[in-house]
């Protein structure tokens, strides 16, 4: 089985001055998304970045994945807070996507702080984000229980 996704970007100007509206997903769950260069190296001034994007789609697809594992663990969540956070940063070659950082604190019952640590440490490595990013970003999870 195959699933397609797909966005529409229109871009006006040059990279430094100019500017682009991601108009339309696949979902319409949004639309009429701002972005420009400046957006991901200086502040976002309410528009979006590639960036921002990636760590939306890596904190939601982490956190299924990761909901799967306490699963089949036998030990569902009650709750899992995700937070993401992708480094863009300027090197030697130029500018990269460097480090995606997932924080997780899960209200899990019945579950030992290294099994919830191990099962994500496997959903990190192992989501198909993940998986995408493997390779060219650093990886890190940071995970607790409350």
């Amino acid at each position: 089985m195959e699933i397609k996704r797909h966005a529409e970007v229109t871009w006006s100007g040059d990279l430094l001055s100019g500017g682009g509206i991601i108009n339309y997903v696949t979902s319409g769950a949004f639309s009429r998304l701002p972005v420009t260069w400046a957006t991901r190296t200086d502040a976002h001034n309410g528009r979006t970045s590639p960036e921002e994007l990636i760590a939306a789609a890596h904190a939601s697809c982490f956190s299924m994945a990761f909901s799967a594992r306490l699963g089949k663990n036998g030990t569902p969540p009650a709750k899992l807070d995700t937070k993401v956070v992708i480094t863009f940063a300027k090197g030697d070659a130029g500018w990269k996507i460097a480090t995606s950082t997932i924080t997780v604190k899960g209200d899990v019952p019945g579950i030992d702080l290294e099994t919830f640590k191990a099962l994500a440490e496997d959903a990190k490595d192992n989501c198909p984000v993940s998986v995408a990013l493997k390779g060219n970003v650093d990886l890190v999870v940071d995970a607790s229980l409350v």
